[in-house]
């Protein structure tokens, strides 16, 4: 669709959520030797070529590790990949930190870089690691992953808090004070509503659809999307087959019960190609429109001004029809297009709602 191409060549998509970084690891403990990414690497999501055609301007890499004793130091490493990923292609990638940092990149015809923390369990329950995290470039923090930190409940874990405890509501406020922004992201609908109580800075949920759409955890609730609005923040809509299609989830919570009570993980069924055989019935497909249906959710709730995308390539093992990998964004935006959405609400989408919050932050630590 022409429109669509030029309006993504003048607002060009900034994504909220990609798992690259612990993808390349695990693909070749982050050898940038052993593939290519300036050329074709089918074994991710992610390329540098497909980045181009999907219309990428900017990207936030994850920084995810393990929640274990060695997270901090894991996650300097994933930062450390983050950077040379940059030196190594300067003509196609910059390193940004601010809205500012991220319009020249996109001006010069790179793709901008920013970085973001998956799960509080990276800095290690310290405000100074915290601080030094922002002071390297990393521009968000995930208060959990899939399980609760000592500060905070997650949305996938047994709660013991009820939302934060003392030292959580300190941690967002550092956040805010240095200009971190908060992810509520994998954290419980409780911890969601508390830390928005708490911060002084709009929020964001870097990869989250809506749970009254597809009713699982990781969603936001909808009392949660209204009082995001009046916080200013952006709920990052993700493209997760098990976070968009209640099919899929419920075929999914299914799958997981049987494999845990014949002695093994879904994963390893999967790989096996045993994973349908146990649940007697293929896995439903998530589709693109699953996807548009959490988006204009999310804008009849909260409004087009508090909309991004936070796709969650590399992150799961595969995506949607039709949403397979970092290349087609332009299908999402003329689907929205055929539906009505006009040029202006289509760039709020793209970028402009998440370039605004940068500046928010920014503006609450000065």
């Amino acid at each position: 669709m022409p429109r669509i191409e030029e309006l993504l060549r003048e607002h060009p998509v900034i994504d909220g959520h990609n798992d690259l970084p612990i993808a390349f690891y695990e693909l070749c403990g982050y050898d940038l030797d052993a593939y290519d990414l300036n050329g074709p690497v089918p074994q991710l999501h992610t390329d540098l070529p497909r980045l181009r055609r999907g219309r990428v301007g900017a990207q936030f890499w994850s920084l995810w590790v393990p929640q274990d004793a060695d997270a901090v130091r894991r996650t300097f490493e994933q930062l450390d990949f983050v950077r040379r990923l940059v030196e190594r292609f300067p003509a196609e990638l910059a390193l940004t930190a601010t809205a500012d940092d991220v319009e020249a990149a996109i001006k010069e015809g790179r793709i901008a870089s920013l970085m973001g923390m998956k799960g509080g369990h990276s800095v290690g329950e310290s405000l100074g690691v915290l601080r030094v995290m922002r002071a390297l470039g990393v521009r968000y923090m995930t208060l959990t992953h899939n399980h609760n930190v000592s500060w905070a409940d997650s949305a996938t874990d047994e709660p013991v808090l009820g939302g934060l405890n003392d030292f959580g509501e300190e941690v967002v406020r550092e956040m805010n004070r240095i200009g971190m922004l908060v992810d509520l992201s994998h954290v419980s609908a409780d911890t969601m509503r508390h830390a928005l109580r708490v911060t002084s800075s709009p929020v964001i949920f870097s990869h989250s659809s809506a749970r009254a759409v597809c009713d699982v955890p990781r969603n936001a609730p909808d009392d949660v999307l209204e009082t995001l609005a009046r916080n200013e923040g952006v709920c990052m809509v993700t493209f997760v087959p098990a976070f968009v299609s209640q099919a899929y989830a419920d075929w999914a919570e299914e799958a997981s019960a049987k494999a845990k009570e014949a002695g093994r993980t879904t994963s390893e069924l999967d790989d096996a190609g045993e994973l349908e055989l146990l649940v007697g019935r293929p896995r439903p497909v998530a589709t693109l429109a699953d996807v548009v249906r959490h988006v204009e959710h999310v804008r009849e709730v909260a409004g087009v001004d508090h909309l991004g995308i936070g796709g969650d390539y590399d992150g799961c093992p595969g995506l949607p029809a039709g949403l397979e990998d970092v290349s087609t964004y332009p299908a999402l935006f003329e689907a929205l297009a055929d539906r009505g959405w006009n040029d202006q609400e289509l760039a709020k989408l793209a970028g402009g709602n998440i370039l605004r919050v940068l500046r928010a932050a920014d503006q609450t630590a000065a």
